[in-house]
């Protein structure tokens, strides 16, 4: 029954899921937001042991003094403070506010523009013309890139008495090939979602129960 269980759980609701698409039934659409309750009620309770493991995984390390264990400390601080100013103040008043404007934002642009130069060395190390694809690859992502910038409307070339600037180029790069490979990557995802979808409902898919299921 502890894995039986949770496979006739998910059938269960993985069919009132699917079925409540396709009927009108009052029965079913309550069912769905009984459901959809239940979903916020296990996130909350997710969201605490998400929290408690977070603290005593740092905990652990700080009692430890493993590697880079002040940056445990500075996590715990950082997540009790933020916890009691929430618990105190309300979010629209008082230091919760002021934390995310002045010290989660700047942070996170912070990441954000490190990323940038963390990418930019990515794809100078990847673009390489080691074969046909490699060069299409390379010639597009120098088109692009520079057709981002001030300078692509500048730069440019004439075909047939037309005048065309990187920019130009750029956008339809980005509105046609790109967009093209980018709804197919779409349609691949979502057929792989279905057939996960299908073999959980199903019982064939239970690695979501965990080791040994």
């Amino acid at each position: 029954m502890k894995k039986t269980g949770p496979v006739i759980l998910g059938f269960i609701v993985g069919m009132l899921m699917l079925i409540q698409h396709f009927t009108t039934s009052k029965w079913i659409e309550a069912r769905y937001n009984n459901v959809l309750d239940w979903k916020q009620v296990v996130f909350g309770i997710t969201l605490i042991l998400g929290v408690l493991s977070l603290f005593l995984y740092h905990w652990r390390k700080i009692s430890r003094r493993e590697k880079d264990w002040p940056y445990s400390v500075v996590t715990i601080a950082g997540l009790l403070f933020m916890i009691v100013v929430a618990l105190v103040f309300t979010p629209e008043r008082g230091p919760y506010p002021w934390m995310f404007q002045y010290v989660q934002s700047p942070m996170q642009s912070t990441m954000f523009a490190l990323l940038a130069f963390y990418v930019a060395s990515a794809s100078y190390r990847a673009f390489r013309a080691r074969s046909v694809h490699a060069a299409l690859l390379l010639a597009a992502g120098v088109v692009v890139m520079l057709g981002r910038v001030p300078i692509g409307e500048m730069l440019g070339f004439q075909v047939g008495g037309h005048e065309f600037s990187l920019a130009t180029l750029s956008a339809w790069i980005l509105d046609y090939p790109n967009l093209a490979a980018k709804r197919g990557v779409m349609i691949g995802v979502g057929l792989g979602m279905t057939a996960t979808a299908i073999k959980i409902i199903a019982g064939i898919e239970r690695t979501y129960l965990g080791k040994g299921a």
